[in-house]
């Protein structure tokens, strides 16, 4: 009898384990923010939940899809892989969105009625594309003047953002 309770706890604390691990391989995952790009949204040290099946089912340590079933919307703050690291920007242009670019008293793109200093090299970076290319985004921290974005490492495919931060 007591071979019995042993085995049935040790079957409940192996089902739970199992249960946790794919949910947090699949379904959410809590990252910590590291860096002051997304201020003051998200601090340096903030806890986010990530949503990982907003835009379809993960590959757990890639950054590809098994299936994939949406793809982000402007204003979603989603995650990626750049560099083998996982970024957290927001998306603020789509594939198909028109980009403007001046060059008149220093570098800005206007991307939806908003201007954006660009440096120099970041200008060069993206001035050849009149809009975003099909199955990309445009990604910007909300601390212009902390992050690294798309400015300088271009677009993002929408097969790489691997989930949606959905809060703290």
């Amino acid at each position: 009898m007591k071979n019995k309770s042993v085995n049935s706890t040790v079957l409940v604390i192996l089902t739970g384990l199992i249960i946790g691990i794919l949910l947090k391989l699949f379904v959410f995952d809590i990252l910590h923010i590291s860096g002051h790009s997304m201020e003051p949204n998200l601090n340096n040290g903030d806890s986010v939940i990530v949503n990982k099946l907003a835009y379809g089912i993960v590959v757990p340590f890639k950054s590809t899809f098994f299936c994939q079933w949406a793809k982000p919307k402007n204003g979603d703050v989603v995650i990626f892989l750049h560099d083998n690291k996982i970024v957290c920007k927001r998306v603020c242009a789509t594939e198909g969105c028109h980009l403007d670019f001046s060059k008149n008293s220093g570098y800005s793109l206007i991307v939806q009625n908003k201007k954006i200093d660009l440096t120099y090299d970041q200008f060069q970076n993206l001035y050849s594309f009149e809009q975003v290319p099909q199955d990309y985004v445009l990604v910007l921290g909300d601390n212009l003047q902390q992050s690294v974005d798309s400015r300088d490492y271009g677009f993002v495919s929408v097969h790489n953002i691997t989930g949606k931060i959905i809060g703290r």
